[in-house]
């Protein structure tokens, strides 16, 4: 998420994340901003600090709920005063304006493998035409966006990672749904289903094993 009141900014900013195939959603001000955290998890966050009603200051001290998010400041202010405030309420990284669109994209880029989020080149999963974005965790069925639920997403995601090695429905159950759940192998079962309706033609990747659960059987591919 990128929030800057300038729309010139955020113009640099999408042409960026478009040549990076990044999913961007773009705040005007502070409390658009945080209406978009509200409602989505985001892996990195751009905020100008001089943001209009809510400073991009306040809006960082908003995610001390989820500090593991990386935060870059792009600002005009050059002082150590402003640096030190920005690096103190939980930024990562301050970017001077006017800056160089790929010395921001090496930025992100940086901080994103710092943190573990996925490494620079491999932020696709691919399996023949099914394929999943892990920055932006959308899934494309033959280049057309499919629209799954989170635990539809987690399960796809799963299997993605670990082809064809055949899982029970109660191996399912805990490392998609978490030892925590209190859920049946009907869980399992229902999610399948879903997410095989889902993902046509490709619902074949997702096999039956009668009696045990099921496995992903396709050839595993990363980009």
């Amino acid at each position: 998420m990128a929030a800057d009141a300038d729309s010139s900014i955020r113009a640099i900013i999408r042409r960026c994340a478009q040549e990076e195939r990044w999913s961007l959603d773009e705040a005007k001000d502070g409390i658009e901003a945080l209406k978009y955290l509200r409602r989505r998890k985001y892996h990195l966050i751009i905020l100008e600090m001089e943001l209009p009603v809510i400073d991009g200051l306040m809006v960082c001290e908003s995610l001390n709920q989820t500090p593991n998010i990386p935060v870059i400041f792009i600002s005009k202010k050059t002082s150590e005063d402003d640096r030190l405030a920005a690096f103190e309420v939980g930024g990562n990284d301050y970017i001077i304006k006017p800056f160089y669109p790929r010395e921001l994209v090496a930025r992100i880029k940086n901080l994103l493998k710092l943190n573990g989020i996925v490494s620079e080149a491999n932020h696709l999963l691919v399996s023949g035409n099914l394929k999943i974005d892990l920055f932006s965790q959308d899934v494309f069925v033959d280049d057309q966006r499919v629209k799954l639920t989170p635990k539809e997403y987690n399960l796809l995601l799963f299997f993605s990672q670990n082809p064809n090695k055949a899982f029970s429905r109660s191996m399912l159950l805990d490392m998609v749904w978490g030892r925590q759940f209190d859920g049946t192998d009907r869980t399992v079962d229902t999610h399948v289903k879903s997410l095989r309706e889902k993902i046509k033609p490709y619902h074949t990747y997702i096999s039956t094993i009668w009696g045990y659960g099921y496995k992903y059987e396709v050839e595993h591919s990363e980009l």
